[in-house]
């Protein structure tokens, strides 16, 4: 079924779903998101939701639930301690993951926090094929050290690989013997890799990546906050698996882990998120912390509500024609772009389509933020918000230096089931302009900068008037138009 050809040759991923709900957008005129952008200090999470158009910044609890989540919702047992939909919930992730322990937590973050409040100390080594944002922060709180093992295709835009999200297994038992065993208390795998691409891992490399540790007695924890997309890949470009169901490859990939947490904002499109594992040690040390951190161990933190939704989106992760229509529409979204000879990465990957900053903008040096600058000037050209994922989202060097970001990225998130072709086709028409004027985009500087995770909540300014020529060229070119 989801692979529908059209008489004329045309490739178009075809929605398997009807709209029964809508919700009404806003598009402001360039003078209005000049001004928007001001005083969001060129930090597109300081825009308000009503000064946006399209919402790419993110596919975190903002994907479109499904006819069957939202009525699921209105069955909720909201009981402080033993509620039934807890145990509904915790029936429905061993399924999903065949494991037997289930912590709840209000989000990925939070997963985060209790593993590394449980596992890491000062000076020990947490590889990883990329790091998240988070990840890095809570793991370094603790005086963790993070090591990306990540291929070398990983971070090169152009290269063409099916996993790109892949560990490199020999860096990874090269660490091991130049730090020792006993200094690394878990490998973590993100499926897929965020900050990359949205990037997926290949079942080999998972099984070569748990085999490594099984040998040096190393934990193995897998994010699978984009499992979904992850899934889609292997069936899709792993010849071993096509014939495999969708919940025989999730429990191949379950059983190679000791841990599993996600965030549900991603994985069942619902909010809220969890920790799995079979290892009543490993259950037990972590246990105590749901309590502190999140809320009463039947809940978490997390709405009863979500929870029902939880299970439905669960059961609906598992249904191929569901979990296709990210990637598909993604792909879309990047054969436009690249009509346009739009530099993206390549191949597309789950969460959104990823600009290549670093070609798109190449006159801006690395300092000036090139990344953020594109993001602000594609807002301000469009009204389509995106996020920056480059070295503005990287942490200082303890001398103050910048920490140079492998990639400087634009990520445009397509949330699931929210946006129409004819979105994507202005979101591209859009950027088609804004390429062919790209030499008028200038760097930003920070005016305010956070200590901790400054991406979020730093205030920046551009460096001379380049957001005002820009606005002088759209209104030559445009006219009236919006």
């Amino acid at each position: 079924m989801s692979d529908i050809k059209f008489f004329t040759g045309e490739q178009v991923p075809v929605e398997m779903h009807k709209v029964r709900i809508v919700q009404k957008l806003n598009l402001l005129s360039i003078d209005e998101r000049l001004r928007a952008i001001e005083e969001a200090h060129y930090n597109t999470f300081l825009l308000k939701s009503r000064e946006v158009f399209l919402d790419m910044l993110t596919d975190s609890g903002v994907n479109a639930m499904s006819d069957r989540q939202l009525a699921a919702m209105m069955f909720a047992d909201d009981a402080y301690a033993g509620s039934e939909t807890f145990y509904r919930l915790e029936k429905k992730v061993q399924f999903f993951f065949d494991k037997k322990y289930f912590l709840p937590a209000h989000q990925g973050r939070a997963c985060e926090n209790i593993l590394a409040e449980s596992f890491v100390k000062p000076g020990t080594h947490i590889p990883m094929n990329y790091h998240f944002t988070t990840t890095k922060t809570h793991i370094n709180r603790q005086g963790g050290i993070v090591d990306e093992i990540y291929i070398d295709e990983g971070v090169d835009p152009k290269a063409i690989a099916d996993f790109k999200g892949n560990i490199d297994i020999k860096k990874l038992e090269n660490l091991i013997k130049e730090v020792g065993a006993n200094k690394i208390p878990f490998v973590r795998m993100e499926m897929g890799t965020n900050l990359i691409g949205g990037q997926p891992v290949s079942l080999e490399n998972i099984i070569a990546t748990a085999n490594v540790c099984k040998k040096n007695k190393i934990m193995f924890v897998i994010d699978a906050s984009l499992l979904s997309d992850n899934l889609y890949f292997i069936k899709k470009r792993e010849a071993k698996y096509k014939d495999w169901s969708i919940h025989e490859i999730n429990l191949e990939i379950s059983k190679q882990a000791d841990i599993i947490y996600f965030s549900a904002r991603k994985l069942s499109n619902a909010r809220g998120g969890g920790i799995v594992t079979s290892n009543p040690d490993l259950y037990e040390k972590m246990r105590e912390l749901v309590p502190l951190f999140e809320g009463f161990l039947t809940y978490g933190g997390i709405s009863v509500r979500e929870m029902e939704a939880m299970c439905v989106g669960l059961d609906e992760t598992l249904d191929f024609e569901v979990i296709n229509q990210g990637p598909q529409f993604i792909e879309a979204m990047a054969n436009e772009l690249t009509k346009f000879n739009i530099p993206i990465v390549s191949p597309s990957g789950g969460l959104g389509c990823h600009l290549n900053a670093m070609e798109f903008v190449d006159h801006i040096k690395q300092e000036e933020y090139p990344s953020g600058a594109l993001v602000a000037a594609i807002y301000l050209i469009s009204g389509v918000r995106g996020m920056e994922r480059g070295t503005m989202s990287e942490v200082r060097n303890e001398d103050g230096s910048e920490h140079l970001s492998a990639m400087e990225l634009v990520r445009l998130a397509l949330p699931r089931r929210v946006f129409t072709l004819s979105q994507v086709k202005y979101a591209c028409d859009r950027l088609a302009w804004l390429y062919k004027n790209r030499h008028m985009i200038g760097g930003l500087r920070f005016v305010k900068e956070p200590q901790v995770m400054r991406f979020f909540l730093g205030e920046l300014e551009p460096i001379g008037s380049w957001p005002e020529e820009l606005v002088k060229k759209f209104k030559e070119d445009f006219g009236d138009s919006l």
